[in-house]
């Protein structure tokens, strides 16, 4: 039975991270924006809109991609691909996601933006991470969280730390995860914007631990700040945790309350990829209650989501996707070795050269002296 850790998808837009601005500020300057500053509105947009509207988030930075590549605005274009790929991380499309992390991750190399690079790796992480790939997640996820450091950023560095401590949660470090866990909320509360993803990865804590009454606790108290804040999709999240952990404390008829509120809620958002989960916890309830019928229609269900999401083909697509990452990897490390032995080699040109100066500085010198001894011979014997 498996629960919903709530993995932190980092957007970017800009060289700093902002908050989000409100939807009408956003509109009044869309109205006049123009060129670069238009595609970063569109990419805004898209970030107010992912959590609440996530159909019009991605026609908004579909926008912000079309008229970025028109200007040839290459940050807003890696911003555009981010974003996009946040977009088909939520549906489920893991290899889709994946491509457009890449695409966003090269631009961002290209044009040394940490921001970018830190923001993209956090994102790729969490694709490995779903994909039990713990190896690699752990490799894009530190190279993250060390920029995010450096870069001083408290919101990223949030959810940097969130998503360490899943990680560590999913190798089952558990004491690791919740000092993590607990830090990102800390210095959430710190900067007075208390973040409901630390509190809903805790209660998943508890739930592993079988203290289902206290992972429902935090989870309710995470599901105040989402519906506070209207972020549907950290709702949808604490939804479907605390049916699962009713289900599990073998409560069906509470458990099946919120699945099925998590069932349409997820439709409506396109957020497919807990939808196995609800499926077959749902499933698990009908079987409890004696629906028999109910429940292996819901089993059948949940065969069929799960395989689209995790099958084969998106697996096949996905290695596609680290061949293509790991060959850029390669190619940087090319360029440098290159560059290196570049500079070696001019280097020992310059050294070479050098040398070939000196001696003919000093024949100079000897020829200079021949001259003068020449002159004075001829002097005394002429």
């Amino acid at each position: 039975m498996r629960l919903k850790s709530v993995i932190s998808l980092l957007l970017i837009y800009s060289t700093l991270a902002t908050v989000a601005q409100p939807v009408d500020s956003l509109m009044a300057v869309l109205d006049t924006a123009r060129n670069e500053r238009k595609v970063k509105t569109l990419n805004e947009l898209f970030r107010a809109h992912i959590q609440s509207d996530p159909v019009k988030a991605i026609g908004y930075t579909r926008e912000a991609l079309s008229l970025a590549s028109e200007i040839n605005d290459r940050r807003g274009t890696a911003a555009a691909y981010n974003n996009l790929g946040v977009a088909y991380r939520n549906q489920g499309a893991l290899d889709k996601a994946l491509e457009y992390y890449i695409r966003s991750l090269a631009i961002y190399d290209t044009l040394q933006n940490v921001e970018g690079i830190a923001t993209t790796k956090n994102n790729i992480a969490t694709i490995y991470s779903i994909k039990k790939d713990y190896g690699q997640a752990m490799k894009f996820l530190e190279e993250s969280h060390n920029l995010f450091i450096t870069l001083g950023d408290q919101r990223k560095l949030i959810g940097s730390m969130n998503n360490m401590g899943n990680l560590n949660s999913d190798l089952q470090l558990y004491e690791k995860a919740m000092r993590f866990f607990s830090e990102a909320y800390q210095l959430s509360e710190k900067m007075n914007e208390p973040f409901a993803d630390p509190l809903n990865n805790i209660g998943i804590l508890y739930f592993k631990q079988g203290n289902y009454q206290r992972a429902i606790e935090f989870y309710q108290r995470a599901l105040e700040i989402e519906r506070a804040n209207d972020n549907r999709l950290g709702m949808l999240n604490t939804i479907t945790n605390i049916g699962i952990a009713y289900t599990k404390a073998g409560q069906p008829g509470p458990a099946q309350q919120y699945l099925d509120q998590a069932l349409k809620l997820s439709t409506e958002l396109q957020a497919n990829t807990g939808v196995p989960d609800i499926l077959k916890n749902t499933s698990y309830n009908y079987y409890r209650l004696g629906k028999l019928r109910e429940a292996y229609e819901k089993l059948l269900q949940y065969d069929s989501a799960r395989e689209r999401i995790y099958g084969e083909e998106s697996t096949r697509r996905i290695a596609q996707m680290e061949v293509a990452l790991e060959l850029s990897e390669r190619e940087k490390q090319y360029e440098i070795l290159k560059r290196d032995s570049e500079v070696k080699s001019l280097q020992l040109k310059s050294s070479r050269l050098f040398i070939v100066l000196v001696i003919l500085g000093l024949l100079l010198l000897i020829a200079v002296a021949n001259f003068f001894l020449m002159n004075k011979r001829k002097q005394l014997f002429g």
